[in-house]
């Protein structure tokens, strides 16, 4: 089913009970591929109502980037288009129109991949989400200063071996000084979880995933506990 917030698509997935508390999850320069949809369904299999906003709609809709090098480059290209400011303005609005949803009987989180995972670093910081979950966000060591304006838990991931975020470290020593913020390092490399790249680590990608629903659990619970 897909809904409308600031005049981009929303879709949503709804878990089995048809209820339950409600995550916004936020793309990769590669716009709603088969893997971030199957991150949507399973988070939903957990129990939680889960919605894309379409970033790219404005100025490349319905885009989707291949994985290979072409696909990369061209989704690199894509992503200059990108209001940065707006898109975090569109985050917000996706959480604010979880919250009024009758589907939504929960809290509502912020959860990102790559571009997703600075811009829910970013929205959290601007906004009210109930928890975060940011995935290897390549602006976020530059911007950590910002941590300080999160009220809600956070959780980072990164790659030891990421070369695109070497001042990952950054986010670590900050995060140490700030209740609420946990950092999870990887032996990986960058976009260590998305099975379509080739830098998918699956060991890596397996183990922050584990972490990340027992976060989950903690900070936006769905009222009984699902394996």
């Amino acid at each position: 089913m897909t809904h409308r917030v600031n005049d981009i698509p929303l879709p949503v997935w709804l878990p089995e009970s048809g209820s339950g508390p409600g995550i916004v999850l936020i793309q990769e320069i590669f716009g709603l591929d088969s893997y971030l949809q199957g991150v949507a369904a399973d988070l939903a299999a957990r129990g939680y109502v889960v919605a894309i906003p379409e970033l790219f709609h404005r100025f490349q809709p319905g885009w989707v980037g291949e994985h290979d090098e072409a696909g990369v480059q061209r989704s690199m290209e894509v992503v200059q288009g990108l209001d940065f400011p707006q898109a975090v303005r569109d985050v917000v609005a996706s959480v604010q129109y979880l919250r009024e949803l009758p589907e939504v009987t929960g809290g509502v989180g912020v959860f990102g991949f790559c571009l997703g995972g600075t811009l829910a670093f970013n929205a959290a910081a601007v906004s009210d989400p109930d928890t975060a979950v940011s995935f290897y966000g390549s602006g976020v060591p530059d911007q950590i200063g910002k941590l300080e304006q999160i009220t809600c838990p956070i959780i980072f991931h990164f790659g030891t071996e990421d070369e695109f975020i070497p001042g990952y470290q950054k986010v670590v020593d900050a995060s140490d000084a700030h209740e609420g913020a946990e950092v999870h390092l990887q032996p990986a490399g960058h976009a260590f979880h998305n099975h379509l790249g080739h830098f998918h680590d699956k060991a890596a990608a397996d183990r922050a995933w584990d972490l990340t629903t027992a976060f989950l659990d903690r900070t936006l619970p769905v009222g009984s506990a699902i394996v």
